[in-house]
């Protein structure tokens, strides 16, 4: 145990000598099911010296052991027998072993695993059926991945997330092969809605948090790759919340060879909003349809459909708002009176048709056809009467936290009439040839964009009497807007990888390298990204991993990086573009007799021809232009395993800093100044600590009672005064802490006794969940306001915090069919 203890302590800290081993007996071997095929992942174990691997893809194993007595190998595999092998050290040093699993004929309950699969570079496998227990506010995808290492997020409405200091416009997500894109024009986390990937039509999702292989795209940070199941019969699923429900039925026609799926949902957080501090009539309305379609003309033809249609609605009509802010020394309230209202809608459409050819069993080709639409309109006309007070403080006083002094008073008048017309139409082909260990893929693309944008939107501000900002002679509109822009352009990519393995003196060696080309006639240039990697099975020790990757990334602007504060356009904008470095290690082990998994990464990325931004709630302000370099650089570490027996659960904890410096041939004329040019400033996302944990357990005598829990930790962000000029003066905003409890009961599964509902159920629960357990108030964004004067110690300008929401409850029940 001392010994293990200490071999995880050097794991920590990034080093990983090469332990001496006794050498008595080699044991290697293949698993394969009862048809030949080799089985991945297979785990073996030896319970007399609580050691163990796992198989790889070719359901290859290597152990080398020690020990005179006879040992006990136990094979296990998720819907196989186990099996129990014996072998005597004394008869031979090596040992060959060809073994045989055959399929589990009785009902298993399921097993909900994450990142069992052993991963290959910096993109790893994730398994999301543990999505339906985990207690979050918006049930996609998304909230998974916001548990990894390197990814943070701060706002439990938004299914937008950061991955190691980049923004939310800097991921990547593929559906199917198909890019996907997001609404603009959101501004809060409440009006954004549904992600569109749909969980229940989920089969594998792999992630990379950089450093990723040049099959992907040009953008910053990180890819999410989704890929939707085929079905092999008829099933279903349906669930229904205080917060919205969900339904998805699929199947397969008698020949065998078409296969469809379709799901509807609809979400409301009305009920959930009614805990902001900003009281009102929330009418939030949000559904979509998706269907995938499958159908085989032959064994080496076969076309496939994606289709998605979501419908957003937006409407809050505000009445009063009160909200206690500052510290305990300096205390104040602000309460505001409404008049108005807003109503956003937001429209998408995704059509995607692809077709696949597989003229023999080492060629793929794939052509692949998609479109993109979205219809967004903004509108808002919002007056709001406000106050601020001082508030008593002295303990004791019969009036503490009342209201003794008026600081400021005014009003404020947000109108906005903003509309958007966007089209994004692709064409590409892939090709995939595999011989022996030996792999090339390669790829062409095409995209074309087309925007129509408008713009008007305006604050006048009225403090104490006066307009602001002030004027002798007329009436200053504060942050005036109105522009119209029509706009296309098209990029052209083609990338060529190979990937081979092999082996030298039992150490396993995979490289991968590749190198992707972008043009872009908006710039009329070419951009080279040059990406590679190795993943190393040491001897040594077959339980560990060793990967390092690294590339050069170009994101090119899309209409939010291309338009400044105030909706100008420049069309001349460069690409974004990132060096990336990452070193990593994954070991498996065995703890308490079970599989356990530990990754620890190192990374760095150099930055540069940055576009400078500055964050509101989930909407991003560029600077309109390419005149800042920095760097991300950090460490993240995650384990991951069955702490509970059959209960996955897992922690992740990041440390990094992100900062950046602008040129100083820009500073003193952009709208984005510093005093010290040659002083590197925090990025938004500076987010130097980030702790995530989910955790599950169940009740002893009766494991129909499950218990789950959700930890999340991310401390202070930066974040910037409306005074666009001054972007060298940072603050930062309070921590973001938040604890989610989940209760659930079994009603129905597969090994209960059969009457008419498990014949027709595979599985049904009631869920009971508590959101924001410990009722934190966390700040998602400032309102600004000026007070009468600085006497007497008052700021001129106060900052007042935006809260999210408080502790709630919902209930939750969900069926499987």
């Amino acid at each position: 145990m001392k010994a293990r203890r200490l071999l995880l302590f050097l794991f920590c800290l990034g080093f990983f000598p090469p332990g001496i081993y006794a050498q008595d007996v080699d044991i290697i071997g293949f698993v394969r099911n009862e048809e030949g095929f080799p089985l991945f992942n297979v785990n073996v174990f030896i319970p007399s010296q609580q050691k163990g691997t796992v198989s790889n893809r070719n359901g290859f194993f290597l152990l080398t052991l020690s020990g005179e007595n006879q040992l006990e190998l136990v094979f296990s595999h998720v819907g196989y027998k186990s099996r129990s092998l014996y072998i005597d050290p004394k008869e031979d040093s090596k040992h060959e072993l060809n073994v045989v699993l055959t399929s589990s004929a009785s009902p298993l309950d399921e097993v909900y695993v994450i990142e069992r699969a052993r991963r290959e570079g910096t993109l790893s496998r994730i398994q999301v059926r543990q999505l339906d227990y985990l207690p979050v506010v918006s049930r996609d995808i998304e909230a998974i991945i916001k548990t990894l290492p390197g990814v943070s997020s701060g706002n439990e409405f938004s299914s937008q997330y950061s991955v190691r200091g980049g923004n939310f416009d800097e991921n990547l997500v593929y559906v199917n092969g198909i890019e996907i894109y997001r609404p603009l024009l959101i501004r809060s986390g409440q009006q954004e809605g549904l992600s569109i990937i749909n969980p229940d039509l989920v089969s594998s999702v792999s992630f990379s948090a950089g450093a990723f292989d040049a099959r992907y795209g040009d953008k910053l940070s990180s890819v999410l790759d989704i890929t939707y199941r085929r079905p092999t019969g008829f099933a279903g699923s349906a669930s229904a919340g205080l917060l919205g429900g969900s339904m998805h039925v699929e199947g397969i026609n008698k020949k065998r060879n078409f296969t469809h799926m379709a799901a509807f949902r609809y979400k409301s957080n009305a009920y959930l909003l009614q805990s902001l501090e900003a009281r009102g009539d929330y009418n939030p309305s949000y559904s979509d349809i998706q269907t995938y379609l499958n159908y085989e003309f032959s064994d080496k033809f076969s076309a496939s459909f994606l289709g998605h249609f979501s419908l957003n609605n937006f409407s809050f009509i505000p009445q009063t708002r009160e909200t206690s802010f500052g510290t305990f020394e300096n205390a104040y309230g602000l309460k505001i009176y409404f008049d108005g209202q807003e109503k956003n809608r937001f429209e998408t459409l995704l059509g995607a048709l692809a077709v696949s050819h597989k003229p023999s069993e080492s060629l793929a080709l794939d052509l692949s056809s998609s479109i993109f639409h979205t219809g967004e309109q903004e509108g808002f006309d919002i007056l709001g009467q406000y106050l601020i007070n001082q508030l008593d403080n002295q303990l004791g006083s019969r009036t503490l936290g009342d209201s003794i002094m008026n600081i400021g008073v005014g009003s404020f008048l947000n109108h906005g009439r903003n509309k958007l017309d966007a089209r994004v139409i692709s064409l590409s082909h892939k090709g995939t040839f595999k011989q022996s260990d030996h792999s090339w893929n390669w790829g062409i693309s095409w995209v074309h964009q087309s925007f129509d944008h408008r713009m008007n939107e305006w604050k006048l501000i009225d403090s104490a009497g006066f307009s602001l900002p002030y004027s002798e002679n007329e009436i200053i509109l504060n942050d005036l807007i109105r522009s119209t822009h029509k706009l296309d352009n098209n990029r052209f990519s083609v990338y060529l990888q190979h990937s081979s393995s092999w082996m030298i003196r039992k150490t396993g060696f995979k490289f991968t390298g590749g190198v992707r080309t972008l043009y872009l006639d908006q710039t009329n240039k070419w951009y080279v990204s040059p990406r590679a990697g190795v993943v190393i099975e040491p001897d040594w020790d077959q339980n560990m991993i060793f990967f390092l990757s690294s590339g050069v990334y170009y994101q090119p602007a899309f209409l939010r990086e291309l338009t400044d504060f105030y909706g100008n356009l420049n069309q001349e904008i460069k690409p974004q573009k990132a060096i990336h470095v990452v070193m990593g290690a994954d070991y498996h082990f065995f703890w308490w007799a079970r599989p356990f998994r530990f990754v620890s990464e190192v990374y760095f990325k150099k930055l540069s021809d940055l576009i400078p931004y500055v964050t509101d709630n989930v909407r991003i302000l560029y600077s309109g232009n390419n005149f800042s370099k920095g760097y991300a650089a950090g460490i993240d570490f995650k384990i991951n395993g069955e702490f509970v027996e059959g209960m996955e659960s897992w922690a992740s904890v990041s440390f990094m800093r992100t900062e950046e410096k602008l040129q100083e041939k820009f500073h003193e004329n952009s709208i984005f100044q510093v005093a010290d040019p040659s002083e590197y400033i925090p990025r938004p996302t500076d987010q130097l600590f980030n702790f995530a944990m989910f955790f599950q357990d169940y009740l002893p005598r009766n494991p129909n009672y499950k218990v789950h829990i959700q930890m999340v930790y991310g401390s202070r962000l930066p974040f910037h005064a409306p005074n666009k000029t001054n972007y060298g003066t940072v603050f930062r905003m309070p921590s973001y802490k938040r604890v989610d409890l989940g209760l659930s009961r079994e009603l129905i599964s597969l090994d209960r006794d059969k009457n008419w509902l498990n014949r027709n159920f595979k599985n049904v629960w009631l869920g009971l969940e508590v959101f924001n357990l410990l009722d934190i108030k966390n700040t998602a964004s400032y309102l600004w306001f000026n007070s009468v004067s600085e006497a007497d110690g008052i700021p001129a300008n106060m900052a007042v915090p935006n809260y999210l929401s408080t502790r709630m409850l919902n209930v939750r029940i969900s069926a499987k069919f």
